[in-house]
Formats: structure tokens, sequence, C-alpha cells
């Protein structure tokens, strides 16, 4: 388990590009971020914030951009974005400019400060924008990796989806993650494909239906769109998929995944498990921790491996 989270593992490698690159330029709508204070202190001229206010956020980063600055744009995540959809649209996408744009706290990550901080709709409305790249952080290998490979964007607005909470590596450093997803473990009964913090709950899923007998073969789908070829080529051999995301499930990954195949015409059995519509807003919505959250939605550990249980026998 890592001592710090993907937050601070990002933030620490831009540090690094920042003390070499004068033109990299945070722009914070947050009230106070630790992980920012060295960068703030260090680098002044390098960070503005902005306070509470996204969408000026957005327009900022967008006009020193413009002016040749490479600018990620920070703020927890449904503000950074559901509130600022029309000035990324406009101000970014329409014009051309690049910012990275950095979410935090993804899907369920604010379990506790209830539905308003929760972020469920945002892989399926940001990748619905040409021009536009999600990145579903998995691990603190891949958070720093992306630092590098936005600070050679210039085809795209990034939007980077990053986890609140502490996870182990998945990854190996130096990990390639041109394609947009790595297979994490090779299995012969069943693929499950995850996305974000749903790729630890894949694999603790996969372990213990080994000690059951039961190959299951995991991969990380974390870039929306994905390379649509590669992926069809790396998944040759699989006979059925599950999908698995904390997010709705149209428009999510299960989403992109099905809308590949399709485009492909590679056709086989595929199960998508997120939340449902029907579930939506509830206002039977329980106070508790992210898995006492889960389990009200029926995405938990033991909901999610009965799943694949089920799955397996039809």
């Amino acid at each position: 388990m890592n001592n710090v989270t993907q937050r601070d593992a990002l933030f620490s490698r831009l540090y690094e590009i920042a003390r070499s690159d004068r033109n990299v330029v945070i722009v914070a709508a947050d009230m106070g971020a630790p992980a920012l204070d060295q960068f703030r202190i260090d680098m002044p001229q390098q960070f503005v914030n902005v306070g509470i206010a996204e969408q000026n956020a957005i327009l900022i980063g967008s006009g020193l951009a413009l002016e040749g600055k490479r600018v990620y744009v920070y703020a927890i995540s449904p503000f950074i974005t559901l509130r600022c959809l029309e000035n990324i649209r406009v101000s970014c996408l329409f014009q051309g400019i690049r910012l990275t744009i950095l979410g935090m706290g993804t899907g369920l990550s604010y379990c506790t400060d209830g539905p308003t901080h929760h972020l469920l709709e945002d892989v399926a409305v940001m990748r619905a924008f040409p021009g536009m790249r999600v990145v579903n952080l998995s691990d603190n290998q891949m958070a720093a990796a992306y630092v590098d490979i936005s600070a050679h964007n210039e085809r795209d607005v990034l939007y980077i989806r990053i986890d609140k909470d502490f996870y182990p590596d998945v990854h190996k450093p130096g990990t390639d993650f041109s394609r947009g997803f790595v297979r994490l473990r090779q299995g012969n009964d069943l693929m499950i494909a995850a996305t974000g913090p749903m790729v630890h709950t894949a694999l603790h899923v996969a372990d213990v239906l080994a000690t059951e007998g039961i190959s299951v073969s995991v991969m990380d789908v974390f870039e929306f769109p994905f390379d649509p070829v590669a992926f069809i080529s790396d998944i040759s051999e699989v006979r059925k998929i599950i999908t698995l995301e904390e997010h709705f499930l149209p428009g999510g990954m299960g989403s992109a995944i099905c809308e590949t195949l399709n485009d492909k015409e590679r056709y086989l059995p595929v199960r998508r498990v997120g939340l449902s519509m029907t579930q939506g807003y509830k206002p039977s919505y329980q106070y508790g921790g992210r898995e006492v959250t889960r389990r009200h939605y029926g995405i938990d550990q033991e909901a999610i491996y009965r799943t694949v249980r089920d799955y397996l026998k039809n």
C-alpha cells in the first residue's frame, strides 16, 4: 500500500518538471491542497489560486495556455467538470487550446460528503467531447506517468480523474500507457475489464476465484478513447467480459468497450457492472464509508464476486 495518494504522486512529479520549465502553471480552484503548498511557496509566479470559482479557473487557464503556458487546472472533480462544461467546450475545445484538467475525488471518493461530491457521470459526459481525452488513474505509477505524457501533449485536452484514497501500485515503473489499457493478469475463464479504483476490486475478486480454481483475466482500461485496434487484438482469446466501474452505466467504460466491440464487429458476451440509472440520485443514500456506499449500490467486493460467479455459470 502506498503512503501517498495519487494526487501527491502527480504533484510531486509536476513539481520536478515545473522547477526546470517556467511555462508550467497550476491554476487551482480550491481552498487549499497540502500537496500544492511546496509548489505555491517555491514557484509563486507559476501558481494561481482563483478561489472557489471553477469556471474562472477554466477561463484563466485557457488564456494562459493561449499565451504559451502549459496549464494544469485543478479542483474538486464534480465542480471542475460539470459546473464548467460550457467553458471547457467553448474556451478550450472550440479554439484548440490545450489544458490538463485535474479532477480530485472522482466516483465515490468523497463518500461522506454526500451526493453533491460524488461524481458518477463524468466519463460519459467528458468523453462525448471531440478533442477530449479522459484518464482514470488506478495507481501512483500511472499518476506520475501521465504528468510526463501531459507535458508533451499537443493534440487534446486531457481530463485526469484522481482518486482520493490510498492504493497499492498495480503497474510497474516504465509501463507503456500509450494504448489506453494494460492487461494486469492473464486468465482463461473470463476477463474483468475495470477502471480506476475498481481495478483493485477486480484483482481482489480474481485472487479469491483463483483459490477456487477459476482463472480470471484482469484488464485496466484507463483512457477514453483507448486504441480500438490494439484492444481487439489483445482480447482475441477472450470468451466473456465483465466490465466494472464506479460510475453510472450509460456512457461509461462498459459502454466504451461495447461500442468498440460493435464497431470492430467482434461479438462476444459482455456484462456491465456499475451504477444503474434506476439507482440514480436516491434519497435513500446511506451515510458511511466508501465500502458502505458501494454496498448500497451493489458494487462492493462481495457483490462483484457473486456477479462473476453467476456470470460464469451461464
